[in-house]
């Protein structure tokens, strides 16, 4: 009998030993992610360029998984190829980690672990049924911007035209998506969109202005700015991060031809604006705004921080919008009130370098459930210039 026990102890000894063995085989990589703030973040966070192709070489890269350490809560995960060449750029997943604090994960390939789904996405397409706007959302915010075909319709004096380079807001209240559906349901009965059906609505004035994230330049106390993109390119729409390009005809005295890169994370109340700029002759600077509409809303700029808002009522609900840059980029920051409808905007004058310029642009809405008032909005502000300022340390060491 204590022959019979020992063996029964030796086997589930060895059996013991065996399954760490092979899980620990099966982890192919560790990845730490570590948050130097004082506050929790919760953000999108990449793997790309020698640390990809490190973590990947001869491995097969649709098998890759990756959990939280001491768990086996599987992570959501979104590969983009930024070229389009059939080659994955950039590994993404979306991390918490508390104030001064490391979170671990582990990566394993396992083509038999499904991968994990998420019920909230970002998103962004083309929408030619509404002439040629391109628009994007997440769980948080949603925006909007207008093509060739709108501004012709305009210069042809033809109905359901836009001429502006300025970014619209639609104003969302459920994390679910809904370009989609309120494009559909406008096309069934115009101005749908414009009337807030329980989901949120658009009842933000763009115009002649930079709206929140339109660009421009700054001379002779005037600004010139570009007309409508001319053309788009989808990179990758959700779950995790949307990414597209527009590119605008050569505009101002500078020729200036500008691609923008812009994209938006999951959770995320900013889009990022990537900006590559190819003009004729130097340019005196480049700048950003948000529209101050009828001049009844309140501007605070704080220049030392990198950031800039505007603060307002529309239909009686609060609205705050925001741009964020790298404050040694930034040389002025002023209100440009104009009696002209639509000309009125918060504008942030910056000298890019190498003619590149990365800011990012949004807002908050009260009826959202995120902020509700201007202390609100500018504690969020706060926090993403400090995130900017300070992005999540990412470290990767594979399994010997």
């Amino acid at each position: 009998m204590k022959n019979h026990l020992k063996l029964v102890l030796k086997s589930l000894l060895v059996i013991f030993l065996f399954s760490i063995s092979a899980n620990a085989q099966s982890i192919a990589a560790k990845i730490s992610v570590k948050n130097n703030l004082d506050f929790s973040r919760q953000e999108i966070v990449s793997v790309s360029g020698k640390q990809l192709s490190n973590l990947i070489k001869g491995k097969k890269e649709k098998e890759l998984r990756i959990k939280k350490e001491g768990t086996q809560e599987y992570v959501v995960l979104q590969w983009i190829d930024y070229n389009q060449d059939g080659i994955s750029d950039e590994l993404l997943f979306q991390t918490e980690v508390a104030a001064k604090a490391k979170v671990n994960y582990q990566v394993v390939f396992d083509g038999t672990i499904p991968l994990t789904e998420s019920p909230i996405t970002t998103y962004s397409r083309f929408v030619p049924e509404r002439t040629d706007d391109y628009a994007w959302e997440n769980d948080k915010v949603a925006f909007r911007t207008y093509g060739p075909d709108a501004q012709k319709r305009v210069e042809e004096k033809r109905p359901e035209g836009t001429l502006t380079s300025g970014i619209d807001l639609w104003l969302k209240r459920t994390d679910k998506s809904i370009i989609n559906k309120w494009y559909a349901e406008n096309v069934k009965k115009p101005g749908y969109y414009h009337i807030d059906h329980g989901e949120g609505y658009d009842p933000y004035q763009v115009g002649a202005s930079r709206g929140t994230g339109g660009s421009g330049i700054w001379e002779d106390n005037k600004l010139s700015v570009s007309k409508n993109f001319v053309s788009h390119k989808t990179i990758a729409v959700g779950p995790l991060r949307t990414v597209f390009e527009l590119t605008y005809a050569p505009w101002s005295s500078y020729q200036v031809k500008d691609t923008k890169r812009i994209s938006l994370d999951l959770g995320s109340n900013f889009s990022k604006f990537e900006i590559s700029i190819d003009a004729a002759k130097p340019i005196p600077n480049y700048a950003t705004g948000i529209s101050l509409h009828e001049n009844k809303g309140e501007v605070k700029i704080n220049k030392k921080e990198g950031w800039f808002r505007h603060a307002e009522k529309i239909d009686g609900v609060f609205l705050g919008e925001g741009i964020v840059v790298n404050p040694k980029l930034v040389s002025d920051a002023f209100s440009n009130v104009s009696k002209v409808k639509d000309h009125s905007d918060l504008l942030v004058i910056t000298h890019p370098k190498q003619n590149k310029l990365i800011y990012y642009a949004g807002f908050a809405w009260q009826k959202s459930g995120q902020v509700n008032n201007e202390a609100d909005w500018d504690a969020l502000l706060q926090k993403q210039a400090k995130i900017i300022a300070n992005p999540l340390k990412v470290t990767i060491k594979g399994n010997k």
